[in-house]
C-alpha cells in the first residue's frame, strides 16, 4: 500500500516538474530529466530512480549553479583607530544595519595580538593588552603610510609597548613574537588582518560572500595613508570600490532620510565634528533636495582623539605613582598595559559622573595604586586638546567661507563626542544652535559607507539612487621647484574628482634630466611638507636654461588618490606614476602575509 501511495505521489511530482522545468540549469538538462521521467514513470520500480533523478536535478545541479554564480552583498567599513564597524544595505528592510562580530558586538576592536598557539584579532586582541603587551598591538591606523623618521610616529613609538623598526625605504615594521620567532608585520598587512575579521563577521551573519567595500579614512588622510588603506583592503581579499572621507559617511547617515522629506529645505549648511579614538576631522558640507551633499571645506589631525586623552590621564599616573612610591613604571610594558586600560574606563566614566578613581592591584613591583581624579582634573590635562579642536573647526569655516552662524546644523560623530567638554565648548562656540547627537557616534560613519556601498552597486530605495557626493581634496598638492619651494598644483579643498596642469622650465644651462619631486601640505617649504614620491624625466634636447618645457599634469580619483604625469613640450617624451604605486599589491603580497601568519 505504501509503495503504490509513494510512487502515485512520485508521478505527481514529476508531472508537475515537467510542466515547468525553469529550475533546471540549461536546456540540455531539461531534456535529459524530461526523457528520462517520461521513461521511468509507468514502471512500479520507477520511484526508486526518479527519487535519485529528483535529488541530481533539484539539488546538486541548482547548487552547483549558485556556486559559480555566488550572490555578494557589498559593505561599508570603518576602520578606526580604537574600534572597526561594519555595515550593510538592507533592501528587503529599506535600510542599513551594523552587522555585529561573534560576540554580538556592532564595533570590533582595532586590535592584534600574537601568542604561543594563534594570532588573536579583535576581542580577543585587545583582552591580550593587559597580558601580553609586546605583543598587542593596537593603533596602527596611526602608522598606515608613515614613514619610520616621522616626528610624530616617533612620539607614538616611544609609548607603546610594542616594538616598531625602522624597514625598508623608511617604512616603519612591528615586530610580533608569533609561534616561536619574530615576525615582521607593515600596518598594511595588520589593517588588512582587522578588515578580513570584519569581512568574515559579515558573512557570518549575511550567509552571503563579502567581496566589495567601501572603505572610510579621515578626512585628512594623505594620499600615503589612502593607498596604504586601499592595499589593506586588497590583502584582505575585498574589492574596494571607494574610499570615503569619514566626516562625508556621517553626514549621509545623518542626512539620507532627510534627502528624501519633500518639507525639507531646497539646501542646508552642515558641519560634521568628528572626534574618534585616533583621528579628528571636521567638514562643511551642504545638502541638497535633490540628493546631492557637496564638502566645501575640510580640516582635522590625524594625530588627535581619545587615545590621546587617555595618554596624558597615564602620565599623570606615572608620574602620581612615581611621586608616592617612589618608583618608575615607564619600562614595565605589563604595568603600563594595565594602567592604559584602567585610564580608558577612567575617561569613559567621568563623561557620565564628575569623579572617579583608578584602582588597580599589584601595579608595580608588588605595590597597589588608587587614584581619584576628577572630570575638571582631565579637563585641564587635556586643554591644549581641546583647544586644537576648536582652531580646526574656526579654520574649516574660514576655508569654507562661512559664518558659524550659517550653519542649519551641526553633527557629531565619533566616541570622543560623548565627552562632557567637547560638547560644552561647540555649545558655545555655536551658540544656540543645538548639537544633533541624533546617529550613533560609534556607528554613523560604517551606515553612511554601507549607503554608499548600495549607490555604486545599483540597489538601495530612491534616496539611496539619487545620491551624489562631491568631496574635496584636504590639502594642497604640488611639486618642489624654485631651490625647495612648494610650487602648488592643485589647492587644498579643490573638488575631487580633478585635473590640472602646470608648466616649468629647465633651471639651468644644457640640463640632461627634470626631476619631479611631489610634495603635500600647505608650508611654503616642501621640506615641511609631506613627500609622496618623485621620478625624473631624461632626454632634454641641450640648451640654455628656461628654453625647455615640461608640462606636469596632476589627476586626482574620487578616492582621492593621485595619479602625476610629466611631458617635454618640444619632443613629446612623457613619464607617469600613480603615487607609491596604489592598488598594485599583488597575489605573491598576499600569500607572503598569509604565510606569515601562518595561514
Amino acid at each position: 500500500m505504501a509503495f503504490i501511495y509513494l510512487h502515485s505521489n512520485l508521478q505527481e511530482l514529476l508531472s508537475n516538474l515537467l510542466s515547468n522545468l525553469d529550475w533546471i540549469s540549461s536546456q540540455s538538462e531539461q531534456s535529459l530529466f524530461y526523457k528520462t521521467a517520461k521513461y521511468l514513470r509507468p514502471l512500479p520500480i520507477g520511484f526508486v530512480i526518479c527519487a535519485y533523478y529528483y535529488r541530481l536535478f533539484f539539488v546538486y545541479i541548482p547548487v552547483s549553479k549558485m556556486s559559480r554564480s555566488v550572490k555578494t552583498t557589498p559593505v561599508g567599513i570603518d576602520l578606526g583607530t580604537t574600534y572597526s564597524c561594519v555595515a550593510a544595505w538592507f533592501d528587503q528592510h529599506n535600510r542599513v544595519e551594523i552587522l555585529p562580530n561573534e560576540q554580538g558586538n556592532a564595533i570590533t576592536p582595532s586590535c592584534v595580538a600574537c601568542n604561543d598557539k594563534e594570532l588573536l584579532v579583535g576581542e580577543g586582541a585587545k583582552n591580550q593588552i593587559t597580558r601580553n603587551p609586546t605583543n598587542t598591538v593596537f593603533d596602527v591606523k596611526r602608522v598606515m603610510g608613515s614613514r619610520f623618521g616621522d616626528i610624530r610616529l616617533q612620539k607614538d613609538i616611544e609609548s607603546w609597548p610594542f616594538k616598531v623598526i625602522k624597514g625598508s625605504n623608511d617604512k616603519p615594521m612591528i615586530v610580533l613574537e608569533h609561534m616561536g620567532e619574530n615576525k615582521e608585520f607593515s600596518a598594511e598587512e595588520l589593517s588588512s588582518m582587522i578588515l578580513k575579521k570584519l569581512k568574515e563577521a559579515a558573512e557570518a551573519y549575511l550567509g552571503t560572500t563579502v567581496r566589495d567595500a567601501v572603505i572610510t579614512v579621515p578626512a585628512y588622510f594623505s594620499d600615503k595613508q589612502r593607498q596604504a588603506t586601499k592595499d589593506a583592503g586588497t590583502l584582505a581579499g575585498l574589492n574596494v570600490m571607494r574610499l570615503i572621507n569619514e566626516p562625508t559617511a556621517a553626514a549621509i547617515a545623518y542626512g539620507l532620510d532627510k534627502i528624501a522629506d519633500p518639507n525639507r529645505p531646497q539646501q542646508k549648511n552642515v558641519f560634521v565634528f568628528d572626534l574618534g579614538g585616533g583621528t579628528f576631522d571636521v567638514s562643511l558640507l551642504t545638502t541638497s533636495k535633490d540628493g546631492t551633499i557637496t564638502v566645501k571645506a575640510v580640516g582635522g589631525d590625524t594625530h588627535l582623539g581619545g587615545e590621546d586623552f587617555d595618554k596624558t590621564l597615564v602620565d599623570y599616573c606615572v608620574q602620581e605613582f612615581k611621586k608616592k612610591q617612589k618608583k618608575d613604571i615607564i619600562k614595565s610594558a605589563r604595568a603600563m598595559g594595565r594602567l592604559k586600560v584602567a585610564c580608558e574606563k577612567a575617561k569613559r566614566d567621568l563623561s557620565s559622573t564628575a569623579e572617579t578613581s583608578i584602582d588597580i592591584d599589584c601595579l608595580y613591583d608588588g605595590t597597589d595604586f588608587s587614584m581619584k581624579i576628577t572630570r575638571a582634573k582631565f579637563e585641564d590635562l587635556n586643554a591644549g586638546f581641546f583647544k586644537k579642536c576648536i582652531e580646526h573647526v574656526e579654520n574649516c569655516l574660514k576655508d569654507g567661507n562661512m559664518h558659524k552662524y550659517n550653519m542649519d546644523d551641526i553633527v557629531l560623530v565619533g566616541g570622543s563626542t560623548r565627552i562632557p567638554k567637547v560638547q560644552q565648548m561647540l555649545g558655545e562656540f555655536f551658540g544656540s544652535k543645538a548639537l544633533c547627537k541624533s546617529i550613533n557616534a560609534d556607528e554613523a560613519v560604517a551606515y553612511g559607507a554601507a549607503v554608499l556601498a548600495a549607490n555604486l552597486s545599483g540597489n538601495g530605495n530612491k534616496a539611496v539612487k539619487d545620491l551624489i557626493l562631491l568631496d574635496v581634496t584636504p590639502l594642497s598638492l604640488g611639486i618642489s621647484a624654485n631651490e625647495g619651494y612648494m610650487s602648488v598644483i592643485i589647492p587644498r579643498n579643490t573638488p575631487i574628482p580633478t585635473m590640472k596642469e602646470s608648466i616649468y622650465h629647465t633651471l639651468y644651462d644644457n640640463q640632461v634630466a627634470l626631476v619631479v619631486p611631489v610634495y603635500q601640505g600647505e608650508c611654503a617649504e616642501t621640506k615641511d611638507n609631506i613627500f609622496l614620491d618623485k621620478f625624473t624625466l631624461y632626454g632634454v634636447p641641450p640648451g640654455p636654461k628656461g628654453k625647455e618645457k615640461m608640462k606636469v599634469c596632476f589627476s586626482i580619483d574620487v578616492n582621492g588618490i593621485l595619479d602625476v604625469s610629466a611631458e617635454l613640450v618640444s619632443t613629446g617624451n612623457k613619464r607617469s606614476i600613480v603615487i607609491a604605486g596604489s592598488g598594485n599589491v599583488s597575489k605573491d603580497d598576499i600569500d607572503k602575509m598569509l604565510e606569515k601568519v601562518g595561514h
